[in-house]
């Protein structure tokens, strides 16, 4: 990969640099990522903050960053990235953070169900090739055993249309298959 001028160092920065080529260190702090995120205020260190974090090197720190709610709670819905005068892919070194701190065992335990709605999600993917909503439903409630959530509105979406009982499936769902399984074993993880 192409880090550019970028200096690749042995620190968490030096590791996004080299997995994603989201070189942290161009940050100058203007503030415009956490400015324009929808989730700021609800994160214990907004995008700005984790960045400079980063940006130290300092080992306790680069651990905060990876225990840290933050990097569960972005949407990665890009406007940090349509903000920030650098060009720097928030959302892209965000997916790396969480899957760092996965598999060092360091994840938020206010993430619990954020991370078994993901694994869930993808379930459902890897299943029927796209997106069955109500199998993506049962198997979040049985991760979570928050089976009373939205409970609800489960009729009202169901009478306008909006949850098939019956997953549609996609032609040469194997495909799909194939392409879980590259990640998978790229990743050298089990989701």
């Amino acid at each position: 990969m192409s880090s550019g001028s970028h200096h690749i160092t042995n620190n968490l920065s030096g590791e996004i640099l080299r997995h994603t080529e989201v070189p942290v260190v161009k940050c100058y702090q203007c503030g415009k990522c956490t400015a324009g995120c929808p989730v700021a205020e609800d994160m214990d260190y907004p995008p700005s903050l984790l960045l400079r974090m980063l940006q130290t090197g300092e080992a306790d720190l680069e651990d905060k960053v990876l225990r840290s709610l933050s990097i569960w709670l972005c949407l990665s819905c890009e406007m940090c990235v349509s903000r920030c005068p650098m060009e720097i892919d928030i959302p892209k070194m965000m997916d790396f953070l969480r899957y760092t701190s996965l598999k060092e065992g360091k994840t938020n335990p206010k993430a619990k169900n954020i991370i078994r709605f993901h694994r869930a999600f993808l379930d459902s993917i890897n299943y029927t090739g796209r997106l069955y909503e109500v199998g993506l439903i049962a198997d979040y409630k049985m991760r979570s055993l928050n089976m009373t959530q939205d409970v609800a509105i489960a009729p009202k979406m169901f009478m306008r249309g909006k949850l098939g009982l019956i997953p549609e499936i996609i032609k040469e769902r194997g495909k799909m298959g194939e392409i879980f399984n590259k990640t998978l074993k790229r990743k050298g993880k089990q989701l």
